[in-house]
C-alpha cells in the first residue's frame, strides 16, 4: 500500500524534463527542436554558458538560435565572477516554479553533472572556515602533533577518522573544526545533508554515444571550428575588457585555459589543437561517467540520425 501510495503522489507531482549528456552529443539542437514541439522552458545547466561574452570557445547558442528557443540561466554573470552548485540549485529551483506556475514544463539541458546531482539531491549544509577555531587547531597540531589530533579525532566522529590517513592533516583538522562548531560529527551533518527532494516528476534522459570515436570525431570537428572562428580572439578580447587571470573559474573552462597558454606564449598553434582536443574528450569521459551513475536514467544513443524523434517520443509516453 506504501508504494502504491508513494506512485499515487509521484503522479500528481508536476514533470521536469533532465536532458543530460556529454559534450557534442547534441542536446542543445534536441532541447531546441523540443521547444516548438511541447509546452517547454529551457533551463541551462552548464557552469560556462553562464559567463557573459564567452561564446565561442563556450558552444553558445547564437542570437537566432535564443530568440527561437530562449534560455534561462545563459549569460547572467561577467567572467570575472563565480558562480556554484548551490546558487545553481537555488536559481534553477526559483525558475522551475515560475515556469511551472505558467502552466509549462522545466526542460533542464547541459552537461554540468554536479548542477544535476545538487539539484535532485542537495547540498550538504557543511559550515564555512572559522578563523580563531582553526587557529586553535593549529597550535594543538604544533604542541601535540597531527597524530593525536587524529586519535581526539576518533573519539567524536569514530567513521570520519576511521576513512582518513593519521598523517593527513587537512582532512583531519577541517573534521575536528566542523566538530567543535556544530558539536556533531561530520560524518553524521554529510549523511544527514538535506535531501530536498524534488517537488517534481524527474524525466531523467542521458544522451550516451553508442560509439565513443564518432563522439571523438564531433569534439574534433567543433574544436577546429572554435579555432576558426576565433576562439583565440576571442580571449584576447576577453582580457581587455576584464581584469582576468589563468586561475578564474571562467579560465579553467576547457579551450579558454589553453587559449590562454597560448596566448601567453606557453604553448604553440599545434599544441593549442592537440591539448584543447585532448581536455574536451576528458571532460566528455567525466560526463559520461557522471552520468552513468545517475539513478534512473533513460539512456539513448546520441548518434542515432532521428534523435529529436526518439526523445519526443519517449518524453510524450512519460509526462
Amino acid at each position: 500500500m506504501f508504494f502504491l501510495d508513494a506512485y499515487a503522489e509521484m503522479k500528481t507531482m508536476p514533470p521536469a524534463i533532465f536532458l543530460m549528456g556529454p559534450t557534442a552529443s547534441g542536446k542543445t539542437g534536441v532541447a531546441v527542436e523540443l521547444v516548438q514541439r511541447l509546452p517547454v522552458e529551457l533551463i541551462s545547466v552548464d557552469s560556462a554558458l553562464v559567463f557573459r561574452d564567452m561564446d565561442i570557445g563556450t558552444a553558445k547558442p547564437d542570437s537566432a538560435t535564443l530568440a527561437r528557443a530562449p534560455h534561462h540561466l545563459i549569460d547572467i554573470i561577467n567572467p570575472t565572477e563565480a558562480y556554484s552548485a548551490a546558487a545553481f540549485r537555488r536559481d534553477a529551483l526559483r525558475l522551475m516554479r515560475d515556469i511551472t506556475a505558467r502552466g509549462k514544463i522545466p526542460l533542464l539541458v547541459g552537461g554540468t553533472m554536479l548542477y544535476f546531482k545538487a539539484l535532485r539531491e542537495g547540498l550538504s549544509d557543511l559550515p564555512q572556515s572559522d578563523p580563531a577555531v582553526r587557529a586553535a587547531l593549529d597550535a594543538e597540531i604544533a604542541q601535540h602533533g597531527i597524530q593525536h589530533m587524529h586519535q581526539q579525532l576518533a573519539l567524536v566522529d569514530t567513521e570520519t577518522a576511521a576513512r582518513l590517513k593519521p598523517t593527513d592533516t587537512q582532512r583531519i583538522q577541517r573534521a575536528m573544526e566542523i566538530y567543535r562548531l556544530t558539536g556533531q560529527p561530520m560524518s553524521m551533518l554529510i549523511k544527514q545533508q538535506a535531501l530536498h527532494e524534488l517537488p517534481y516528476r524527474i524525466i531523467p534522459i542521458a544522451l550516451i554515444p553508442g560509439d565513443r570515436a564518432v563522439l571523438h570525431q564531433r569534439i574534433a570537428t567543433r574544436f577546429n571550428a572554435m579555432l576558426k572562428l576565433g576562439l583565440v580572439e576571442e580571449l584576447r578580447a576577453l582580457r581587455q575588457k576584464y581584469p582576468l587571470h589563468p586561475n578564474m573559474t571562467s579560465m579553467r573552462c576547457v579551450g579558454y585555459r589553453q587559449a590562454w597558454q597560448y596566448l601567453d606564449g606557453e604553448i604553440n598553434a599545434t599544441e593549442l589543437l592537440d591539448k584543447g582536443l585532448a581536455a574536451t574528450r576528458q571532460l566528455a569521459k567525466r560526463q559520461l561517467t557522471w552520468l552513468r551513475s545517475m539513478p534512473d536514467s533513460i539512456e539513448m544513443d546520441c548518434l542515432v540520425p532521428d534523435l529529436t524523434q526518439t526523445v519526443f517520443a519517449v518524453l510524450t509516453e512519460n509526462i
